[in-house]
């Protein structure tokens, strides 16, 4: 055992146990609004006003052909799941992870998969064919294809310098 400088609430604990520092709140005792309410982070954590809204992290990349967007879903079916054009260049994906249902008698040790609404917006560029994209799922990553407008070549004639 090992003693915790009293910066970190002065508590005895386990360096080796990489869970013995989960109850340390941080922001223990500072306020967090106006009228003095000094709610904790750890009083907060089950409460609706950080658990809902889901984040989807996605890649975007452009290749010779498209612009292909990956995001990471997982859990979630294809029909959780809107792609949409608006605007014309605009790409909106949105969905909802719902949150597990409790049962009575259950004992919550830890809740970190987060629930609720996620949207996410992308302008697309000029060169994007916004009448023709495609989107499939598999392994809880959804990928978005949009076709780009094929760039025509100039036509070079060579002209012969007199002289």
């Amino acid at each position: 055992m090992s003693i915790i400088p009293s910066f970190f609430g002065g508590r005895r604990t386990n360096v080796f146990d990489p869970f013995s520092l989960d109850l340390w709140d941080p922001f223990e005792g500072f306020p967090f609004n106006n009228n003095n309410n000094f709610r904790s982070l750890s009083d907060r954590v089950g409460s609706s006003e950080t658990a809902s809204f889901a984040h989807a992290n996605i890649d975007w990349k452009e290749t010779a052909d498209a612009h292909v967007f990956k995001a990471d879903v997982p859990g979630l079916k294809k029909e959780e799941v809107k792609v949409e054009v608006e605007d014309d260049r605009v790409l909106q994906i949105s969905g909802e992870r719902n949150k597990e249902s409790e049962e009575k008698g259950d004992t919550w040790h830890r809740v970190e998969r987060s629930s609720g609404k996620f949207m996410r917006r992308f302008r697309l560029p000029e060169n994007a064919k916004v009448d023709q994209v495609k989107a499939a799922m598999e392994n809880g990553v959804l990928t978005v294809t949009v076709p780009k407008v094929e760039v025509k070549k100039p036509d070079v004639k060579s002209i012969q310098i007199s002289g």
